[in-house]
């Protein structure tokens, strides 16, 4: 019986062996979503969107009401793309295909904002017929919607035009160029920029930048996809050069008027965090000096343009970064929240339009990751924020009345959530180290939580690294920072690996969640079967840990930076499987002038590197973002010394490639070129890769070329 018994052992372990060894192998078109298997491997997420506070379920064909408002479990169609393409007329607004991005705008009405090839379309699904449509516009460079008035804002060849619901277009400009722009966005899209068209609460009236860069120097970028290769220059000031003017207007489609905001000079000035106040006669704007260590709340009227006050004004002797507009109390309009970081962490704080001191909402040495709106029923404002651990991201019920914090979710890993109309409700989307994905929906007012669906492991069949997180201590000593590791696939700790660095490293990013596999990028788990030992750490400077972490770097970037990332090598060092002598480094963008700069800077650590889009002297990069962190070349001229890496090109040794796009707007070519330059000078041997038409990160298929090229290069040099 004992040796049936052991017989049967045996075979069992055999058959588990031979199972796990079935187990695939990624390829990098299942891991880049470029690559052509990738989004067969995605579980499907749960679409859906609010009407009021009921959940609406959406497919591609069908949208459908699952929870009530009350949270109640309902099932009823509410309409099919058959039956809405049965009472269109598709001969001029063409047909609806696609149901998955399907709005609803009046939460007490029964009608759809939908759209079809060629327009939108409000649909009334009791009634079964369309309500309104409205022909787009092609060819748009920049667009905004207004549901409250079904006013369409859009640029077109450089200028600015106004749709109003009956199909009547407005011209609001004339004379639109690449040199003087209307409607869109302005300032390098820094300070949390991103668009350019601002309409009131009911859409009757627009707000728009107008950026004249004119007198901004042209970098010359090409254009080769035509038969004799032409010029597509990029208006781009450099640090310390001269930069844009802006200027702020507002247009009233009764009156056929445009008034410009009477600001100071806007030489030297940045616009930030447009807001409309709840009755549009004032518009709000956050005004910075190019020393951007001041920031002025400032109300104009909306009517004439005249400047009305100054509410809040706040200094910082590095640099203040508004990063949103403020947001007005939905059930007071004397009242309104601004976010600031006046104490040291993104926090939020309750202001009166008549002026005083603020209130503080919340606090604490963590940040508020982001606001979500507000639940008018219990007054109480929803944000997620990373109280619970640096890497940890959960949903907060903050109380107005009492300040009290309340946790949504689960408190468990990373959350990213969308608010219903009223505030009741939302619809969670959260991961964690062991989990993948789950969608829950959440209410704001009680601890209640419904599982709407869950997605196991896409990689299920396939052999997975081992991934882990941690801390160590920064270069000061004190600062915990986290990290991820990777182990090889089929680890074996008697054997000696190579291991490769992933960097990042700079402000407004970071590289390690509680997400699953502590946000493991799949490049990772690639190289990881390649037989690596992936590490990534985030050092001071990156984001969400307070002002102080981040600014630790102010004024000369790329030094405390490196201290803390050879911190992370001196760990990787003392892993006994880690062969200390076969380390290498990666990065793109920041993360570019990291890996250059830990390459020439450490010479003797690093054998291979792999550089992507870097930047090299941060006098070749843009004003707003390069000052904020460097000052100007003028002003610091040792800082943009020290952290210049072209006085560093004579120090490499190992091999280091250097991968960019050549129409790449961001950090132009003029840091890799004046790199090789430097190198060739001093006789150094870089390698150099160029993505002809792709910018600063590649696009669509080029990602998979673009992985396997990195990967080839540590296969070539660093095994």
């Amino acid at each position: 019986m004992k040796l049936r018994f052991l017989g049967s052992l045996l075979l069992l372990l055999a058959m588990t062996t031979a199972m796990a060894q079935t187990k695939k192998s990624f390829t990098l078109d299942d891991l880049m979503s470029g690559g052509s298997n990738f989004w067969n491997l995605q579980p499907k997420r749960y679409q859906s969107a609010f009407w009021g506070d009921a959940l609406v379920r959406l497919s591609v064909d069908s949208a459908r009401q699952v929870y009530s408002a009350k949270g109640a479990s309902t099932d009823v169609v509410l309409f099919t793309s058959a039956s809405v393409n049965e009472v269109l007329d598709t001969a001029v607004v063409g047909k609806v295909y696609n149901l998955l991005y399907a709005g609803f705008p009046e939460p007490g009405r029964t009608e759809a904002l939908l759209f079809t090839n060629k327009a939108r379309v409000l649909y009334d699904w009791k009634a079964r017929k369309v309500v309104w449509s409205q022909l787009m516009p092609v060819s748009v460079q920049a667009s905004e919607f207004s549901t409250a008035s079904r006013s369409l804002a859009y640029v077109k060849d450089w200028d600015l035009y106004l749709r109003t619901a009956d199909g009547t277009d407005h011209r609001l400009s004339t004379d639109g160029s690449r040199q003087l722009q209307y409607g869109m966005s302005v300032h390098r899209d820094e300070f949390g920029i991103h668009k350019g068209l601002f309409f009131s609460p009911s859409g009757q009236r627009l707000a728009f930048y107008r950026m004249d860069q004119s007198m901004v120097t042209d970098f010359p970028l090409i254009d080769i996809s035509k038969r004799s290769a032409e010029l597509a220059p990029e208006a781009y000031p450099m640090a310390g050069m001269t930069s844009h003017k802006v200027s702020v207007g507002i247009y009233d489609p009764a009156t056929r008027r445009t008034v410009y905001l009477k600001t100071a000079d806007p030489t030297d000035r940045y616009f930030t965090n447009i807001a409309w106040s709840p009755d549009e006669k004032t518009l709000y704007v956050i005004e910075l000096p190019r020393t951007q260590d001041k920031a002025e709340l400032i109300a104009y009227d909306a009517a004439t343009g005249e400047r009305k006050a100054v509410l809040y004004t706040e200094t910082n002797a590095k640099y203040v970064e508004p990063m949103n507009p403020i947001v007005f109390l939905p059930w007071d309009s004397s009242r309104f929240i601004l976010q600031s970081r006046r104490d040291g962490y993104n926090h939020l704080y309750l202001f009166s339009v008549d002026g005083g001191e603020p209130e503080q909402l919340t606090e604490g040495k963590f940040e508020v990751i982001a606001f979500l709106g507000f639940n008018a029923a219990t007054k109480s404002v929803i944000v997620k924020t990373n109280e619970a651990s640096p890497i940890r991201h959960n949903h907060y019920a903050v109380s107005l009345k009492t300040k009290k914090r309340t946790l949504l979710d689960n408190g468990r890993g990373t959350h990213y959530a969308r608010l219903s109309t009223g505030g009741a409700w939302m619809v969670d989307c959260w991961s964690a180290p062991d989990t993948f994905r789950e969608f829950d929906l959440v209410s704001t007012a009680a601890r209640k939580s419904i599982v709407l669906q869950q997605d196991g492991t896409p990689w299920a069949d396939y052999n997975v690294p081992e991934v882990s997180g941690g801390t160590i201590k920064a270069a000061d000593g004190q600062t915990d920072l986290y990290y991820r590791l990777v182990k090889p696939v089929d680890f074996d700790p008697a054997r000696k690996y190579p291991a490769v660095v992933y960097v990042y490293g700079g402000p407004h990013a970071h590289n390690v969640e509680e997400a699953w596999n502590y946000w493991m990028r799949p490049w990772e788990a690639y190289m990881a079967q390649k037989g690596y030992v992936v590490f990534v750490v985030d050092n001071r400077g990156s984001e969400y840990r307070g002002f102080d972490f981040e600014s630790a770097t102010f004024r000369h970037l790329g030094d405390v930076e490196m201290q803390d990332q050879m911190k992370g090598v001196d760990f990787l060092r003392s892993l006994p499987y880690v062969d200390a002598d076969r380390l290498g480094v990666h990065g793109w963008s920041f993360g570019g002038y990291m890996t250059t700069n830990l390459m020439c800077s450490y010479p003797d650590v690093f054998k291979v590197g792999v550089a992507g889009g870097p930047v090299i002297d941060w006098k070749y990069y843009e004003v707003m973002y390069g000052e904020r962190y460097m000052d100007t070349p003028q002003e610091n001229p040792e800082g943009y010394a020290g952290s210049s890496l072209l006085p560093k090109a004579k120090n490499l040794k190992g091999r280091l490639q250097i991968i960019v796009g050549l129409n790449d707007p961001t950090c132009v070519l003029q840091h890799s070129m004046a790199f090789l330059r430097a190198c060739e000078d001093a006789g150094t041997q870089p390698d150099y890769f160029v993505y002809p038409g792709q910018g600063h990160n590649m696009m669509g298929k080029d990602m998979v070329h673009l992985h396997e090229r990195i990967t080839r290069y540590f296969e070539d040099y660093l095994k």
